[in-house]
């Protein structure tokens, strides 16, 4: 029985990775570790048996014994402060957590000598500010991260890099772009911008006043669905030490995605640029090349961003049903 160890258990790329293991054939067992107990019933699933330990692998002593104990085949590594705004409001507080807590994890996994691959997620985020020449971003091409958040997530690949090289340890690299899907936290942009829609739509409003940050900038969507069975496939055949960019190869500005949002929903937007929502300073364009991932283990996007805005709309409308 092959045996998960997910860190991050209770966030949204979690459980969507853990929906894809139970439509699977094979019978898996999964232990999950968060600081937050999961928003969902661990029990809930047919070929999974699955088991939460609270902790935090910043400080918690407990990680160590916990791992030992379960013996993983695979650890996929999702613990993280993942919002890139969030890094700019507390810098040190974003370095250290998503620095510290990976490199506690591989420092387990070294001291118990464990026969274990890890896959490292990291972010598009880490090539920052680039030419228009140099799209689409392959992984040969230079980091220049221009935000805590990206400097933290570049810490992690070379501590990646270190560690395999110098210790031997079985790491793949990933430099996942944005991912979108049911379930996102209103905090990222896409559900952000869901979640007001069917809001206004559910009020019986035709118009709607929205304060955005830049719309103008241009991102790399896959939706998250697609983006676990990536990290599924780089587990099981990726290349030991090797990055992978996870991403759909097509860039697409946030006012267009928004566009697309307000035309489904029928409702008229009148939108204003808030201040606060800009970020210091910010990758005009993000959009990766697939060329790498696709040719060695076979993987590319399958939902397309139509059906992926549909899908988010769709799981608000039901969510604030729900509230």
């Amino acid at each position: 029985m092959e045996k998960y160890l997910i860190t991050g258990f209770s966030g949204f790329v979690s459980r969507h990775f853990l929906d894809f293991l139970d439509t699977r054939e094979t019978h898996a067992s999964v232990l999950g570790i968060d600081m937050h107990d999961p928003p969902f019933d661990v029990h809930g699933y047919h070929r999974l048996t699955c088991s939460f330990e609270r902790l935090d692998l910043l400080y918690d002593k407990r990680a160590q014994e916990v791992i030992y104990n379960f013996q993983p085949d695979y650890i996929l590594h999702l613990a993280s402060y993942s919002s890139v705004m969030f890094s700019w409001k507390s810098p040190v507080l974003s370095f250290q957590n998503n620095t510290n807590i990976f490199l506690n994890l591989l420092e387990i996994v070294r001291a118990l000598d464990a026969d274990v691959r890890i896959l490292s997620i990291g972010s598009s985020e880490e090539y920052g500010n680039v030419s228009d020449k140099e799209l689409p971003l392959r992984e040969d091409q230079p980091l220049r991260p221009v935000s805590p958040y990206a400097v933290a997530r570049v810490s992690q690949e070379m501590l990646s890099r270190v560690y395999v090289e110098g210790y031997g340890l079985d790491i793949v690299i990933t430099r996942s772009f944005n991912h979108i899907g049911p379930g996102q936290n209103e905090i990222f942009v896409v559900s952000s911008f869901a979640k007001q829609l069917a809001e206004a739509s559910r009020n019986g409003w035709s118009k709607l006043a929205m304060r955005t940050g830049d719309l103008s900038i241009v991102r790399d969507f896959t939706d998250v669905r697609d983006v676990v069975k990536a990290y599924h496939l780089l587990l099981t055949k990726g290349r030991k030490g090797e990055v992978y960019n996870v991403c759909s190869g097509r860039g697409v500005s946030l006012s267009e995605i928004l566009s697309m949002m307000s035309e489904k929903t029928g409702i008229e937007l009148m939108q204003t640029t808030e201040p606060k929502l800009v970020r210091p300073s910010d990758n005009r364009a993000i959009v990766g090349s697939n060329q790498k991932i696709l040719v060695e283990v076979g993987w590319k996007p399958e939902i397309l961003l139509d059906t992926a805005l549909d899908d988010i709309l769709e799981d608000w409308r039901t969510r604030l049903e729900i509230a």
